[in-house]
């Protein structure tokens, strides 16, 4: 049985089709972002998980997912991208990992309670740096995908493979997921031109990888000018296909997004990966039409898009 929920994991198993993502469905939009937007304080690096670690911040999170969800999503993802054991080190708050992963899963389990349609994604964000590929051993990176996956298992109805940036991480985080037997969803990154951040490229994730659960792919915390870049390549995979669009000016500063961050006197990371005006909710929305006449069908978005973002995707449906 869930915690305090009242459904159980055949409940949510039932409802997750492998072919889910073959019809349009939307996505929620960035979490993070919007949780700074509507008043959690910054906490060093921890971004996001400030929302789980303060108790005062647990009905804003809970309130930004229903929002989303009454904006249109019909899939939600856990507040799980900086509960990653190393992100939770380097603010020496590493004892809260397995509180902060459940509490995240709890609350998204409360959201579908009050709309039990709605599907949850167990964020699986990359283990180490953010937009770089992950050079560590295979056995280390293996050790935090499945602590994590191990934790989010009984709250949510898919795994979703969040911001990944090497072929390496896509084939570790896998493997460890497989004993769940439950369907994953892949979120690739590019920062910028037409390859992932390890320099392989997209159509390798499907090639080089033996997929047996995959509900499809899409380019995450991308730029609508980048998605379009590589529209063609992801189109072709021969798999449902789409996008968690994002309204950073990049997200390839220098010397690199986590060093950055650490440098960063309001804990926003906005302060150096900018913040885009031009990307209103129509001129988003305008993307999202021309992505999907494309074929796309699998519409969301990534960092600094509200639930007014996904209220006009909702309308493409």
């Amino acid at each position: 049985m869930y915690p305090a929920s009242g459904l159980s994991t055949k409940n949510v198993r039932d409802k997750m089709d492998i072919n889910f993502f073959k019809k349009t469905r939307i996505l929620d939009g960035g979490m993070g972002q919007e949780l700074l937007a509507r008043g959690m304080e910054p906490n060093g690096t921890l971004w996001s998980a400030n929302a789980l670690i303060n108790e005062k911040y647990h009905k804003l999170l809970l309130n930004t997912h229903l929002d989303f969800i009454r904006a249109g999503a019909e899939v939600i993802v856990t507040n799980t991208f900086t509960t990653r054991k190393v992100r939770l080190k380097d603010n020496n708050v590493e004892d809260k990992f397995e509180y902060l992963n459940n509490k995240a899963g709890e609350i998204a389990l409360q959201a579908k309670k009050k709309f039990p349609h709605v599907l949850i994604a167990g964020g699986l964000p990359p283990q180490y740096l953010t937009y770089k590929a992950d050079t560590r051993a295979d056995d280390e990176i293996k050790d935090n995908f499945y602590s994590q996956a191990k934790l989010l298992n009984p709250y949510i109805d898919f795994f979703y493979l969040d911001v990944l940036s090497s072929i390496k991480e896509f084939k570790i985080a896998i493997d460890c997921i497989k004993e769940f037997n439950k369907p994953y969803l892949i979120g690739a990154h590019i920062s910028e031109g037409t390859s992932i951040p390890s320099g392989e490229k997209i159509s390798e994730i499907i090639t080089t990888i033996k997929h047996e659960k995959l509900l499809g792919i899409i380019l995450s915390c991308i730029s609508p000018e980048n998605y379009e870049l590589n529209l063609n390549e992801i189109k072709n995979l021969g798999v449902p296909f789409g996008f968690k669009l994002n309204a950073f000016i990049t997200t390839n500063p220098k010397p690199n997004y986590t060093g950055a961050y650490k440098k960063s006197k309001t804990g926003n990371p906005n302060e150096f990966l900018g913040q885009r005006k031009d990307l209103n909710p129509n001129k988003m929305a305008e993307f999202a039409k021309k992505f999907k006449d494309a074929g796309a069908t699998i519409l969301g978005g990534c960092c600094e898009t509200t639930p007014l973002h996904i209220k006009k995707f909702s309308c493409l449906k």
